[in-house]
């Protein structure tokens, strides 16, 4: 078959890196299905995040409006940005003329999904965190399919066209090595318990201050690695500590290497640690959410997975404390309790596939 002759599938999603790295993390998996690929997103930073891989994949920029839960005089301008973005992807799918639209959420997915419903593209939309976003809600009546990653989602979709597949995982995390992260990171002969922190992509001024203030008697008993986010560095030196204001390639090892993982609670980032099977304590993000990282985190919590705290009851001692039991006792953190779903014991880039596969086999567009 040549290259031509191959079916393309469209994906689409962006806003913020979660919309984007679940599509990240499929890429190859496609390609050896033998997809061509194609992506529709704004200039956002899904534009920067798709131009950046390795894998074949043509980036096509659409105008993107957002729909507001509060009164704005932008509802009314973005309204036409969104017409815009539809006649935009009208245009480009006619031409690309895809066997599939997989859209990952954010408000550039909208104009896409229905722009391919009127041209009879199937679309899957897939939901990372427990309750549906706006976008995905929008899209919720015309998919052929919607997967969704939390058991507890179920309710709040159509039971005959929905699956829990939980989230794909890169497989470059899955391929992480000990070794190699010991010797990126310098850390002395002796081997210490390893605590990673990261607090996503932009970092997390609250726990980066909490942690500075109990640094001095962690790096006497444990390995640091510090993932402060972009211009966060912290001033802090000592030879069992190691901060970073972002971790690409080398995250994987990193990974590999730690024995505990403090983090924020954004779907993607819980669910590698799961596949990892690494001991969390997870601090939601709370101001300016909707929520959605609280239930992430409260579900992780009921499954016997993670220990969580509110942010607004962060503070040193009760960091220190948790940090002190985690490491203590590690039962809590059954990755094989039956609490976990079966659908999270299975790669769900394996069950999307299938989904994919199934839906392909109607080509073209009207």
């Amino acid at each position: 078959m040549s290259e031509n002759d191959k079916p393309l599938l469209v994906l689409t999603g962006g806003g913020t890196a979660g919309h984007v790295m679940p599509h990240i993390a499929m890429l190859q998996t496609y390609v050896d299905a033998g997809f061509r690929l194609a992506y529709i997103g704004s200039d956002g930073i899904e534009k920067s995040l798709i131009e950046s891989q390795k894998e074949p994949i043509s980036f096509h920029q659409i105008q993107v409006g957002k729909l507001r839960r509060y009164i704005s005089l932008k509802n009314v301008t973005d309204v036409f940005r969104i017409v815009i973005g539809f006649l935009q992807s009208l245009i480009i799918l006619r031409k690309l003329r895809p066997a599939l639209v997989f859209s990952k959420g954010g408000f550039v997915s909208v104009p896409v999904a229905y722009a391919a419903k009127l041209l009879g593209i199937p679309i899957v939309s897939h939901e990372s965190d427990l309750t549906p976003g706006l976008a995905n809600k929008l899209i919720t009546p015309i998919a052929s399919k919607l997967l969704y990653s939390f058991p507890e989602s179920k309710p709040y979709l159509p039971e005959a066209r929905s699956q829990l597949v939980g989230i794909p995982v890169r497989q470059k995390l899955l391929e992480g090595d000990k070794n190699r992260a010991r010797d990126f990171l310098g850390f002395g002969a002796e081997q210490k318990p390893t605590i990673l922190v990261m607090g996503g992509s932009l970092g997390a001024q609250k726990i980066n201050e909490t942690l500075l203030e109990i640094l001095p008697k962690l790096v006497e008993r444990y390995q640091l690695v510090h993932v402060t986010g972009k211009g966060k560095k912290i001033d802090f030196s000592h030879a069992n500590y190691r901060g970073f204001e972002f971790l690409n390639e080398e995250l994987g090892d990193v990974m590999a290497l730690c024995d505990l993982v403090i983090s924020r609670a954004g779907a993607n980032s819980i669910f590698e640690f799961l596949a990892l099977k690494k001991p969390m304590i997870l601090i939601p993000l709370e101001a300016g959410s909707r929520g959605d990282q609280i239930q992430n985190a409260n579900c992780f919590q009921k499954m016997g997975v993670a220990r969580v705290v509110r942010e607004a009851e962060l503070g040193k001692s009760k960091l220190l404390e948790m940090i002190e039991q985690s490491l203590a006792d590690t039962s809590m953190f059954d990755q094989d309790s039956a609490k976990v779903p079966e659908a999270f014991r299975h790669a769900a880039s394996e069950q999307i596939m299938k989904i994919i596969a199934q839906l392909t086999t109607v080509k073209g567009v009207r």
